[in-house]
């Protein structure tokens, strides 16, 4: 009787698990669901409308930067703080696709690792001789980089000013300056091109849904970014939930001081945006991971998959929105509340990386190294 018990028992966990896997695996014959229309929505309406918006964003940077270093004053500097702010918020919509170009370029890195290391910053400035591609740059940078230049090289603003004008280095800082922002917008629009010219075909064609198709790829990439780049590294990370202790220096936008939470707040909208197909600045929305779970019927603890998903964007939301506009600031008053918001983003993790990719029979192609 044990030996018959056993028997039965590993029979129906095999026709369990096969059961599982016909249910959500999009190669079966009952998954009819239009990947490429999903892929199109992306890319039409997604991520090369958003690619094309910050390009402009990067192109006016550059300008504002140059005519800040052509003509340093108080005045020149706010205006380009404020459009270094609205490039740095618009590239929070585009931070999520490292894929295609991106990927081979090491984008999102070279435009936003932080916290830059000022120390290289400033021996790069005084040596006067530098190759921002190279891997040993990527940390003198980008928006933080620029972020030191703009708002970390002194107290107040005739004093920073003073760093491009009678400095003894003035040029050299003049020209760094303008080489990070000639650098992102190069970069972007590098990307930015090769969506345009046959990128975009190549993507919405491969439809495979293997780990080499365009969907288990991008998935993997949306993902892996929510994990890491948003909710440990806006969050995590200077909260100290991977450390003995917060980190207050190592949150985003450091020397602005008071838009670490408006940068962590629209990194989230963009994800939350992406995952229900929502057009980039518009309300419409198309094929998404939201439709896709909808097709799958995916329901988890009694509720479809996709809805659970979008109401723990906007409690994770909610809970950022109650932090100080200054994480820094935050951490050092009262980092329960950023660890409490940590908790949130990582519901998410589990229900997108576990019973999404679950769902839609996609591996995670990536090494985990903090646990879920």
């Amino acid at each position: 009787m044990i030996k018959k018990g056993l028997f039965l028992l590993l029979m129906g966990m095999i026709v369990f698990a096969c059961s599982e896997d016909e249910s959500t695996n999009p190669d079966e014959s009952d998954d009819a669901f239009d990947r490429k229309a999903m892929l199109v929505n992306w890319a039409d309406n997604i991520i090369v409308p958003s690619y094309t918006a910050f390009n402009t964003e990067a192109k006016n940077l550059e300008t504002v930067i140059n005519n800040f270093t052509e003509n340093p004053s108080v005045e020149t500097l706010q205006q380009t703080r404020l459009t270094w702010r609205e490039s740095y918020l618009t590239f929070q919509h585009v931070s999520m696709f490292e894929i295609g170009r991106a990927e081979a370029l090491n984008y999102r890195n070279r435009v936003n690792v932080y916290p830059t290391n000022t120390s290289e910053v400033d021996n790069l400035i005084a040596e006067g001789n530098y190759d921002l591609s190279l891997p040993s740059t990527i940390d003198a940078q980008g928006f933080p980089a620029i972020d030191y230049m703009l708002n970390g090289l002194a107290v107040t603003n005739e004093e920073i000013v003073a760093f491009y004008t009678t400095n003894g280095n003035a040029q050299n800082y003049k020209d760094y300056l303008n080489t990070l922002a000639e650098t992102i917008s190069t970069l972007t629009e590098t990307v930015l091109n090769d969506w345009n010219n046959g990128y975009r075909d190549t993507f919405v064609d491969n439809t495979s849904s293997s780990a080499s198709g365009s969907v288990d790829k991008l998935a993997n990439d949306y993902v892996f970014y929510y994990e890491k780049a948003l909710r440990a590294g806006k969050v995590g990370i200077p909260a100290g939930v991977f450390s003995n202790e917060p980190l207050p220096e190592k949150v985003e936008a450091f020397y602005k001081e008071d838009i670490s939470k408006q940068l962590a707040i629209e990194a989230l909208q963009a994800t939350q945006n992406f995952f229900e197909g929502k057009h980039f600045n518009s309300a419409t929305k198309g094929e998404s991971f939201k439709t896709y779970l909808a097709y799958l019927n995916t329901i988890k603890n009694g509720e479809n998959l996709g809805n659970l998903i979008t109401a723990q964007f906007e409690t994770a939301k909610t809970n950022l929105q109650g932090l100080n506009d200054n994480f820094s600031l935050q951490i050092e008053n009262d980092n329960t509340k950023m660890l409490n918001t940590y908790n949130e983003l990582q519901r998410n993790v589990i229900l997108m990386k576990v019973d999404m990719l679950q769902a839609m029979d996609i591996s995670v192609d990536y090494v985990d190294a903090d646990g879920d």
